[in-house]
């Protein structure tokens, strides 16, 4: 043994004791006592009333293994507190509805790293035809200029567009326009709002905590930016060229890029072609039915209820087909499965609840 773990035996005052559950009942016998405190005091209390030479690491695991902790009557409780959104949400799970140039328009922020800075990019875009109508880009993080900007460029696209519409006498050329965000400091502060107060344009916001409300965003920032680094290099940019870069890669976004959702047209060809009366005209997103279920748990939900529907009516064939006779029957939705044989005539029945044949065969 060396000289130094020889003197820190000596100090630490020999083996701890044997006896665990002697401990074991002292801790308990301490904690019964003193419920208020924790294994770090219990430990002091028994080293210096008891003389017990064991660690605070060793009082600890005794906590844990007899199940005791301190105990408080200040614990802090979470209140539950209900979210108050600022402004209510106009879309939820009906996109598919919009049937109109800036009927609804969507905005976020995303942010990336170029080889030398962070970057905070904010985009406007068209959910009828898939045109981005404004940007704002900055380094400097969380600075809202870049919000304002964008929604000064998305403003003034859609009153150009609306006086394009009534020049042309559309239907429904003076509705107004649905902004949709989520409920960032920046959107949903007095200065942002104030820039749109006395338009056409009308504030919607997703639920807190609630990213499915706005897909639409949430899909195009991951793949723009996928376009920038691996189209436009924009990793490799300085930091002079990468203002141009966005600017150029949205140009060739809405006038050059086809998009799937629009039948491989792009952007611009789009929204030309609607003007020019060669898009159908629909006119569904008044009549939408807004549900908070997003809609994928709706698509869900919908082919379990058909599942167990086709899994109700295999029951029912196969016992048929198990009295002697198989012939497939025709469902009733009132159908209770209950199989009884009628051996003079050879008509298998199936009874609904009210005991009136639903089925024969």
């Amino acid at each position: 043994m060396s000289r130094s773990g020889f003197y820190k035996w000596r100090k630490r005052g020999g083996d701890p004791p044997k006896d665990r559950a002697k401990v074991l009942r002292l801790v308990q016998g301490c904690h019964d006592a003193h419920p208020s405190h924790g294994y770090r005091w219990v430990h002091a209390y028994l080293k210096r009333s008891d003389g017990i030479t064991v660690s605070a690491e060793y009082v600890r695991r005794c906590f844990l293994y007899l199940g005791i902790r301190a105990e408080t009557k200040h614990q802090k409780k979470d209140r539950e507190r209900k979210a108050r959104d600022p402004y209510p949400n106009l879309i939820f799970s009906t996109w598919e509805t919009v049937d109109r140039p800036r009927q609804v328009i969507v905005s976020d922020m995303t942010a990336f790293w170029t080889r030398s800075r962070y970057w905070e990019l904010a985009l406007y875009f068209d959910v009828f035809t898939k045109q981005i109508i404004g940007r704002g880009l900055t380094k400097r993080r969380g600075w809202p200029g870049i919000y304002h900007d964008g929604l000064e460029q998305a403003r003034e696209e859609i009153e150009r567009s609306r006086a394009e519409a009534v020049g042309r006498l559309e239907a429904g050329s003076g509705d107004i326009c649905v902004l949709h965000t989520d409920q960032g400091s920046v959107y949903t502060s007095k200065a942002y709002n104030e820039i749109i107060r006395e338009s056409s344009i009308v504030r919607s916001c997703s639920r807190a905590g609630k990213p499915t409300d706005n897909p639409v965003n949430e899909s195009l920032n991951g793949w723009i930016k996928e376009e920038l680094f691996t189209d436009f290099g924009l990793y490799d940019k300085r930091d002079w060229e990468v203002e141009q870069v966005v600017d150029d890669y949205i140009e060739w976004y809405n006038a050059k890029r086809p998009c799937w959702s629009l039948g491989y047209m792009t952007p611009n060809d789009f929204y030309d072609a609607f003007m020019a009366g060669e898009v159908e005209r629909r006119d569904t997103f008044a009549g939408r039915v807004i549900d908070p279920t997003p809609k994928f748990v709706r698509e869900k939900l919908a082919r379990a209820e058909a599942d167990a529907e086709s899994n109700a009516i295999g029951t029912s064939e196969l016992l048929c087909f198990d009295a002697g006779v198989y012939v497939p029957l025709k469902k009733n939705s009132s159908s209770v499965y209950e199989r009884d044989a009628d051996s003079s005539s050879g008509v298998h029945h199936c009874h609904g609840e009210d005991g009136k044949s639903v089925y024969e065969a």
